[in-house]
């Protein structure tokens, strides 16, 4: 296991080798500050999936429950650059409901961890799925990367859309055109 006082001294290295003195009255601090800030911008490597979907009866409820526009921030795996977006997560229920905040809590744990746009997408997705057994479930997520922004190809305007379908959603087409609706509401 890395120590502390390892990863700031791998810092200090990164920052001399993009130009700068660590030792810089505003640098002194900065690495410590970035170790910091991991524990936000990664905090998802330690939540415990199984403590985050609590289920209820859904009392006969058998339609669309959606929460869409939940904001997201990841960080690409390839650059650690961050990618900043919405997601939209909906499920029609078997048996069993959960509490809707408990949707945003999925996304939030798989977006605080490196990643690639369509892999969280499938994690949401895919969990949701296996934790509740619904009818159907979908995660689409919708996000600028900073790593196209910044660098690379420097596209501005560019947004990644991504989806992830099960049971109706991909199988029955007016389940999946009344879930697009819904979400351009």
């Amino acid at each position: 296991m890395v120590k502390d006082e390892d990863t700031l001294n791998a810092l200090r290295l990164i920052l001399k080798s993009v130009g700068e003195d660590a030792n810089r009255e505003g640098l002194l601090e900065t690495p410590q500050r970035i170790l910091k800030s991991w524990d936000t911008l990664y905090g998802g490597y330690k939540v415990d999936p199984d403590s985050i979907l609590k289920t209820f009866e859904s009392d006969g409820y058998n339609e669309i429950i959606l929460l869409k526009d939940i904001e997201l921030y990841s960080t690409c795996e390839h650059h650690m650059l961050p990618f900043i977006g919405k997601a939209h997560v909906a499920y029609i229920p078997n048996k069993r409901v959960v509490g809707i905040s408990k949707l945003a809590r999925v996304v939030e744990m798989f977006s605080r961890r490196m990643q690639i746009q369509e892999r969280l997408t499938e994690q949401v997705a895919s969990f949701i799925q296996e934790k509740l057994e619904p009818k159907a479930v979908a995660c689409i997520i919708e996000a600028q990367h900073l790593c196209m922004l910044m660098r690379g190809v420097n596209k501005q305007n560019s947004v990644m859309t991504t989806s992830s379908l099960k049971g109706e959603f991909l199988l029955n087409q007016k389940a999946r055109e009344e879930l697009m609706n819904l979400i351009r509401l």
